[in-house]
């Protein structure tokens, strides 16, 4: 029995898909929801399972195609056996990089080293060599690589966000060794009881929570000639992946303790990576936390996650002096930084925010007292 792999309904935001990699050819066994297909939209990467043991009967929609819901991907024949003795037939793709004997290849001087996306792409047969880079003699050389999906689409947001929104940014620093001291503290028995390390996420996350419920304009959004405020509190975390940054949500982050939201953060860090998130985690949110710390940045100005109105910065911890009680002391100090839109959120309310901020995590009690 011939059962059609079809492109499954796609989310209502998304018009349409690109078959970014099969993982079986023609003539392959495949075992039921054992993964065939990648499709790649501009938010997620969507995974389409057999329906069936048997085997890959044939491809209609080679990588790089743009498919729309219910579109005929291939087939499976179902409840036979994979062929043995004869080779199976090659999946339909573009160009395909030829390994010739070494004989016959033309004599080459230079070599270019191809990073982790373009080695990728060849060896699935995705793009041909010529397609991803080209060379020339000597050292110099040149990539050129088809923006992907996701990449295009966070281009997109960003321009958008720069010509719609009027974007300011206001900076302070805050000084963790009250949370170092915490954690240094509680570290091993926070584990042990909840089975997830005790991170700096957490406290952000509560701290960005207490100071929304005192300013929320922060908590806002403008949709057309309307304000809209928020009576809830989802955060999006933003995560860096091979393929960009996605935004997956901790909904309802009020109403997490601080291992709740570790492990929100944990899961959804893994699974961005292993392009596992749906299109409901990571749609929606109404402020956000970027953390540029994690690659070194001391200092910098995050953008708008649109329709949100503000987003706050992490950045390096670094040991500083600083001056307590007309002291000298070094302290692990970070420079955090609120970009918002000014249409909504007047300055002394995104100080005041960055203000309340910080002093919640310089004195973690309050945030269990909630003052």
């Amino acid at each position: 029995m011939t059962i059609e792999i079809k492109v499954p309904p796609l989310p209502e935001s998304v018009a349409d898909a690109t078959v970014l990699t099969w993982h079986k050819k023609p003539g392959d066994a495949v075992k039921r929801d054992e993964n065939l297909v990648d499709l790649e939209t501009d938010k997620v990467v969507i995974e389409v399972p057999a329906a069936a043991d048997g085997i890959l009967k044939d491809i209609a929609k080679p990588n790089g195609t743009k498919v729309n819901s219910g579109e005929l991907l291939g087939s499976i024949e179902a409840g036979k056996a994979a062929a043995v003795s004869a080779p199976a037939p090659a999946a339909k793709a573009p160009q395909k990089v030829v390994e010739k004997p070494a004989e016959k290849m033309p004599e080459q001087k230079s070599d270019v080293v191809l990073g982790p996306s373009l080695r990728r792409a060849v060896g699935t047969g995705e793009k041909s060599l010529s397609s991803v880079t080209s060379q020339s003699t000597g050292s110099r050389t040149e990539q050129r690589v088809p923006m992907s999906r996701l990449r295009a689409r966070v281009a997109e947001r960003l321009l958008s966000a720069q010509h719609n929104a009027a974007i300011l940014t206001t900076f302070n620093e805050v000084n963790l060794q009250a949370i170092m001291n915490l954690r240094a503290k509680y570290k091993d028995s926070f584990e042990k009881l909840h089975g997830i390390r005790l991170g700096f996420m957490s406290f952000f996350t509560r701290a960005v929570v207490e100071a929304l419920k005192k300013f929320p304009a922060v908590n806002a959004s403008i949709d057309g000639s309307d304000i809209v405020y928020h009576g809830y509190y989802d955060i999006g975390v933003a995560v860096s992946t091979d393929r960009g940054l996605v935004v997956p949500v901790i909904r309802d982050a009020d109403q997490l303790s601080l291992a709740d939201i570790e492990k929100q953060v944990a899961n959804y860090s893994k699974r961005a990576r292993d392009n596992q998130l749906t299109m409901e985690e990571i749609t929606g949110g109404t402020f956000t936390i970027t953390n540029g710390g994690v690659f070194g940045s001391l200092l910098a100005t995050p953008i708008l996650n649109p329709p949100q109105s503000a987003i706050l910065g992490m950045q390096k911890i670094q040991d500083r002096p600083i001056v307590e009680n007309g002291q000298i002391v070094i302290r692990p100090m970070m420079y955090l930084a609120l970009s918002y839109d000014h249409r909504m959120i007047d300055g002394k309310e995104s100080v005041q925010f960055l203000v309340t901020v910080k002093e919640l995590l310089e004195d973690p009690s309050r945030l269990l007292l909630e003052i």
